[in-house]
């Protein structure tokens, strides 16, 4: 059962890191997309979304590499902890950053899941539960 559940975050594990490295192109192909998420009050949006898309990029490499991994990880959480306000926002704005009101209850609870499941891969990557090579 010990190996199941081995085998399973470490399929979490390259999915997630494959999301943020996905995620991270995404910031340079579609800028434009992510501008609405950026708050009116921060300058220099397009550099904000330019870097936060390397950020994913090299939270999502580190995370597949083993001597790395633990610090992807962290990354990961510090990222999904940033981008949460933006998502609490968004339930509560009268026109969401992107897509309805119905999108943003369904991103939010999606956000909270991502950081247990991140958390969890942390946890297994720092104990060597996972194979990280």
């Amino acid at each position: 059962m010990k190996s199941k559940t081995i085998k399973i975050w470490n399929i979490l594990k390259i999915v997630i890191a494959l999301f943020m490295i996905y995620a991270g192109i995404q910031h340079f192909i579609k800028p434009a997309f992510f501008m609405p998420f950026v708050p009116e009050f921060l300058p220099l949006k397009t550099t904000i979304i330019y870097a936060s898309g390397v950020a994913e990029i090299l939270v999502g490499v580190l995370l597949l590499i083993k001597k790395y991994a633990k610090i992807g990880a962290i990354g990961i959480l510090v990222l999904l902890f940033l981008f949460l306000p933006i998502h609490i926002w968004d339930v509560f704005a009268e026109a969401p950053a992107i897509g309805s009101q119905k999108a943003a209850l369904i991103r939010l609870p999606i956000q909270f899941l991502l950081i247990f499941i991140v958390w969890k891969i942390k946890n297994s990557v720092s104990t060597n539960n996972i194979n990280n090579g």
